[in-house]
Formats: C-alpha cells, structure tokens, sequence
C-alpha cells in the first residue's frame, strides 16, 4: 500500500514543526508533573486527578505520533513555482460568493494544514477542490448541502 502523501506550504510544515517541538518540551513536561502530583494524592483506583492527567498523556502522545507521521509524508509545495494565472495548492483565491454576495479570500492548502476558520480550505474539500484548475473570471459551482453554491474568482494569487 502506497502512503498518502502530505502537501503542505513552507509555513505549513514550519508551524507543524513548531507545535511537535512544543508538545515534546513543554506539553509533556506539564502533563508529567500533574501525573506526579496526582500520584502524591494516594490511592489511584479512586483518583480522577490521576485518570485525568494520564489521559492527557495519551492525548498528548498520540498528538505527537499523528503530526510526526504528517511531517515524515510532506511534500512541500513550492510556492514560487505557482503560477498566479490558475488556481492550485498555495493559491490565494479572491471570489465573490454570490450567495451571501460578499467578496471572501482563500488559501487553498493541503488537508493537513486547513484551518476554514482562518480561510484556508484544503485541496480536498468540497469548494477547494472546485477551484483547482479555475482561472480569473471563471464561475465556479460547488455542491453544497442545500443545493449549489456558485463564486466569481475575482483574483489569483501566491
């Protein structure tokens, strides 16, 4: 079986990095002194203190594992090789959103490093996938759960 691979930008991969090294030296850190001070309480069949911290730990690890795996499958796109005429991964992406008739800005990024909340949309998802290949000026329609949605790219950066 073949891996899939991670697209991610520079800064992509740069803030994966970051947080890897942060939950490695800090994070773990703090969850093994809340592990030792829960342990100073005594009996552990009755310690939610203890539950509690050790399940952190396994969040905190798995975490880890989760974000190494990503970063040991990046391929990481080279954004002064995107062509601004067409839109691909890298891509900032200028539309107008008919439907709520506002001008909204995206990034289209790797599925890794999507963060909608902050206008970056994955490759993979519904509206990122339908820019792809879209150049300034097309109509985009986007199956949407009620229905369609239709955006103007206004304008194509990187």
């Amino acid at each position: 079986m073949v891996e899939k691979q991670e697209i991610l930008t520079q800064e992509g991969y740069n803030k994966i990095e970051e947080e890897v090294e942060y939950l490695k030296t800090v994070k773990r850190k703090e969850v093994a002194e809340r592990i030792k001070v829960a342990i100073s309480f005594g009996d552990l069949s009755e310690n939610a203190e203890y539950d509690e911290a050790k399940n952190e730990q396994a969040q905190v690890e798995e975490r880890i594992v989760k974000l190494e795996n990503i970063l040991r499958k990046a391929v990481i796109i080279d954004e002064s090789q995107i062509d601004s005429n067409i839109v691909t991964i890298g891509s900032t992406v200028k539309v107008y959103d008919t439907d709520f008739e506002e001008e909204v800005e995206y990034t289209i990024v790797g599925s890794a490093e999507a963060d909608p909340y902050n206008g970056k949309i994955s490759n993979e998802s519904p509206v990122g996938s339908a820019f792809i290949g879209k150049h300034k000026g097309d109509n985009v329609e986007v199956q949407v759960p009620n229905g369609v949605a239709i955006y103007k790219i206004l304008d194509i950066r990187r």
